[in-house]
């Protein structure tokens, strides 16, 4: 039997997961033991806030067990359930009708006998929100992002992609083409200089840009009518991914494309159900029959994935018609007003805010171990929230990513900021006299 090395000692308050995916070896399994030599010496310092589990329903206050076994019970920042229908009386009656009706799983994949009847109204409805009539489910929205890129573009084409743009995205361009081109984050004129180098040299292949309408490490959105003339111009086709925005934000719940007057102008719109609709899944929308008929049978992550359930195609239809209702309306207001709020407490106490009013707040830290820090403090304190950090985000600009619900009120809202607040402060304070002390 092969005997290794111990994994070496890990700064639970340094490194970050980038440092254990490219890590050259003979043994596979050699990445994993120094992983988890570092993961287990975060849970340790007690700065490790990720694989929380929720104790109770994911409402504005929750309870929540860390992986160091701490459980926190307050205020919830760290759901996405924007428009707080997780627990909403229609959505579970919804819910147990289709377990009545068809039981709890889908039984095969959409290509075979996977789908239900429900699914058509469900697509009706979201092509009627979006005005694009043609729409394929997914098995989640990271499905719908991926095997749209992995089923419609090939070697010969070419993709522009927003360097900021979900992982789903770049993972199904990589998969897809050699010919992968990232632009700077929002930025048309830069889009613009690779597309002309691209028509410049290659007239046949096909392009695809990517994009997001609301970037939700940011919190900003990019200008889609600018987008879709630039590729209207150079013979590209637009996709724009709607999932923090779409039902939650916008004119009746359009998002970011309702707001900005491109309905039914976007080529093709990908989201999903896992942040207004109270469930997994995702869908594609397009204008053209013969692209949704194509991606059902050569998107592989649809193709060769069992169909999304019974139980969520029935929630996430009734939620669309929650979304389209007076109540939707409301709750998108609540939301709103949540948001604004929550921004203005934080901002009165100098916490550094990132982008525009968005169910998603970014409060910038900065350093890595001011944020690990900082994110413990906060769940002592009785606040649950996530925190983003390199790779995920640039390096030194580690952040909350505070989700704002519906049903979270003024005083939530301003308890929180207070909280927050002082957490980092907290933080910067312990981590500058633990540097001072490494100095001296």
């Amino acid at each position: 039997m092969n005997s290794f090395p111990a994994a070496p000692a890990a700064n639970p308050l340094g490194g970050s997961i980038q440092d254990y995916l490219t890590r050259p070896s003979p043994d596979l399994a050699e990445k994993a033991r120094a992983f988890c030599a570092w993961y287990d010496a975060r849970v340790a310092q007690g700065g490790f806030p990720y694989g929380k589990q929720l104790l109770a329903t994911p409402g504005a206050e929750t309870s929540v067990q860390h992986a160091d076994g701490l459980v926190t019970h307050g205020i919830n920042f760290a759901s996405q359930d924007y428009l707080g229908l997780s627990t909403h009386p229609s959505i579970r009656e919804a819910a147990l009708d289709a377990m009545d009706r068809y039981g709890v799983h889908s039984g095969g994949s959409p290509t075979l006998a996977g789908g239900v009847s429900l699914c058509g109204p469900l697509c009706e409805l979201i092509g009627e929100q979006l005005k694009m009539p043609y729409v394929m489910l997914s098995p989640t929205g990271w499905a719908a992002g991926y095997g749209l890129l992995r089923g419609l573009v090939r070697e010969t084409d070419h993709v522009i992609i927003d360097q900021l743009a979900h992982n789903c995205l770049h993972e199904g361009a990589a998969a897809s083409t050699r010919q992968v081109h990232v632009f700077r984050h929002l930025d048309v004129n830069h889009a613009r200089l690779k597309l002309g180098a691209i028509r410049a040299r290659d007239t046949r292949g096909g392009i695809l840009v990517v994009t997001e309408s609301l970037f939700s490490m940011d919190a900003d959105s990019p200008d889609l009518a600018a987008f879709q003339k630039l590729c209207r111009e150079f013979n590209a086709t637009l996709v724009v991914d709607v999932a923090h925005d779409f039902g939650c934000t916008g004119p009746g719940g359009t998002g970011e494309i309702g707001r900005q007057q491109m309905l039914g102008q976007i080529d093709l719109v990908i989201g999903t159900f896992s942040k207004t609709f109270a469930t997994n899944g995702g869908f594609v929308a397009t204008h053209r029959r013969e692209i949704r008929e194509y991606l059902r049978h050569l998107s592989p992550s649809t193709t060769f994935s069992s169909a999304i359930s019974p139980l969520q195609v029935a929630i996430a239809h009734a939620a669309l018609r929650l979304v389209r209702s007076e109540e939707g309306a409301q709750r998108r207001l609540q939301l709103a007003n949540a948001v604004a709020t929550l921004r203005e407490e934080l901002a009165s106490r100098d916490v550094e805010l990132m982008g525009r009013p968005a169910p998603m707040v970014p409060v910038l830290i900065g350093r890595d171990d001011v944020a690990r820090t900082a994110v413990r403090l906060l769940a002592e304190m009785g606040v649950v929230t996530n925190l983003i950090e390199y790779p995920a985000v640039s390096r030194a600009t580690a952040r909350f990513r505070l989700q704002v619900m519906s049903s979270h009120t003024s005083e939530m809202c301003r308890e929180a900021a207070g909280k927050v607040a002082r957490a980092i402060l907290s933080a910067r304070e312990v981590c500058s006299s633990a540097t001072r002390a490494v100095a001296v």
